[in-house]
């Protein structure tokens, strides 16, 4: 039986972009299903011990750039360091990527998420700029003024509230987390385990 990855990010977080390509091969190469939530970690850090990253003690701050630039070498994958962009205001795509996700297309969802994802931390774009956004859109092959419209219903806005309480519920406290059944893999360094479990 095919198994499922719930998959919990934040579009500003460079540790879910680093495993963005890699996640999507994974699950496609052993036939899983994945499906995305774009949860508030601004409201999981509080609640779960963590720390926005202003915050955290200068040696954290130090030692994430030295990760980012090991990660970022070891991997191949362009990623500027401290993007013109970050942080900024995810909501709005956020909201894009649910709204697609509550419709049924997941795989729309999953690739604007990732869009997004490399707007930030490849291309210095400004994601929480909604005529960026908007072409960015079109760009990945939606409609823009569609998606656009959805992602401001009532329903959607609140959908990211319900989802942020439900992954707090399953133990989530850091991006990216893949949840397979009841067991998190949190970090893009957890995906070698991640395959061991889905091929166990």
């Amino acid at each position: 039986m095919a198994k499922h990855v719930d998959y919990y990010v934040s579009l500003m977080s460079p540790w879910t972009f680093l495993g963005a390509q890699r996640i999507e091969a994974i699950t496609a190469r052993h036939g899983a299903t994945m499906t995305i939530w774009p949860v508030d970690f601004g409201t999981i850090f509080p609640a779960s011990g963590g720390l926005p990253l202003p915050k955290r003690a200068p040696q954290r701050q130090a030692y994430r750039m030295m990760e980012l630039k090991r990660w970022r070498e070891y991997l191949d994958i362009p990623l500027t360091l401290q993007p013109r962009f970050f942080p900024c205001n995810e909501l709005p795509a956020a909201n894009c990527v649910i709204a697609l996700r509550e419709q049924g297309r997941g795989a729309d969802a999953i690739r604007l998420a990732h869009a997004v994802l490399r707007g930030v931390w490849m291309e210095e774009r400004d994601v929480g700029d909604i005529p960026t956004l908007s072409t960015m859109l079109g760009e990945v092959g939606l409609d823009a003024e569609a998606v656009l419209a959805a992602s401001r219903a009532a329903d959607i806005v609140q959908r990211r509230e319900t989802d942020t309480k439900c992954a707090l519920d399953r133990g989530v406290f850091g991006a990216p987390s893949y949840v397979i059944d009841q067991e998190i893999f949190w970090g893009q360094d957890r995906l070698p385990i991640l395959v061991d479990h889905l091929t166990g």
